[in-house]
């Protein structure tokens, strides 16, 4: 880390030993990564409102400076970084004393677009590294904690791991892969009492579908010209459909609700599919055929067979 980051660790140290531990707690501790934005950042206040005492993971010091607010105390990590979330870890611990971490959202994300045959491959391991590795590192950092409260964890997934489309490859990838690691984690844990739920939405309105469509046409743009000859309909397409998801998904609150129930329901469940489309595509994924899904979303994306 650098030296910037970590006095910034210091500072918030200090802050959250005087001020996390000498407010009245109703429902525990958590921490949500990725609160700079998005789906992190509604999780994070929603959480405070209901009485949390929430860690706002962050990466930046500016975002640090605006997450803060009642309950919420921001949270240097960057789940990439073993040092990061190991600093963040400690500060957690020596923040909560005895009474661990009621709850774990893993929500830090990032989406790498374009087609697979030309995706760098850096570009595919970062894609797993924040989205599967960075979720694996969190939960281990803090599972002590998690287990002295007989805490929950509860992992941002997508519609994108029950359904892959073309040009998002490797984020599909990462969400299915999460799939599997939420249920082994799940049954992993069952004997101790501590659940683990997986959020899977649908379009969300969050900045992500923009970072997203701001990689995928650097790709288009740098890429050799096979890809706009061979998939050039298919990328104008996925982009209409991200700039429909970032107007038109659902506000980023009602991810929130799910997660919060996930954390304080006697009976959470296992899988939240949020939004409309989650939910109409989620259970058509378990009963229709591969090939005819393949002609579904081929006719939706105006998909032509090649000559």
């Amino acid at each position: 880390m650098s030296a910037d980051a970590s006095r910034l660790g210091v500072s918030l140290r200090r802050r959250l030993r005087r001020q996390a531990i000498s407010r009245s707690v109703s429902k525990g501790y958590a921490l949500v990564t990725g609160t700079s934005s998005g789906i992190g950042e509604a999780c994070a206040g929603h959480l405070a409102d209901l009485g949390f005492n929430v860690f706002a993971g962050v990466r930046k010091e500016a975002d640090a400076e605006r997450v803060t607010g009642p309950r919420v105390e921001p949270l240097m990590i960057d789940v990439t970084d073993d040092d990061s979330v190991s600093a963040a870890a400690e500060q957690i611990r020596s923040a909560v004393g005895n009474r661990g971490l009621a709850g774990l959202v893993n929500n830090a994300g990032i989406a790498v677009a374009g087609p697979l045959e030309f995706i760098p491959l850096e570009e595919f391991q970062r894609q797993l590294e924040v989205n599967v590795t960075g979720v694996l590192r969190t939960t281990q950092a803090v599972l002590p904690e998690i287990r002295q409260a007989r805490g929950r964890i509860v992992n941002i997934g997508s519609i994108g791991g029950r359904v892959a489309i073309p040009m998002v490859g490797p984020y599909n990838a990462s969400k299915f892969a999460l799939e599997g690691l939420s249920d082994s984690l799940r049954r992993e844990l069952r004997p101790w009492g501590m659940h683990v739920a997986l959020i899977e939405p649908g379009a969300v309105a969050t900045p992500i579908w923009d970072k997203g469509a701001d990689q995928a046409e650097a790709l288009d743009n740098d890429a050799p010209a096979e890809v706009r000859g061979r998939y050039g309909e298919v990328i104008d397409a996925i982009r209409k459909q991200s700039e429909k998801n970032r107007t038109e998904g659902v506000p980023a609150q009602e991810v929130a609700a799910a997660v919060a129930h996930a954390l304080t329901a006697d009976k959470p469940k296992t899988r939240y599919l949020v939004g409309r489309d989650a939910k109409l595509r989620g259970p058509v994924a378990r009963v229709m055929p591969d090939r005819l899904m393949d002609a579904a979303i081929a006719r939706a994306l105006g998909q032509r067979k090649a000559d």
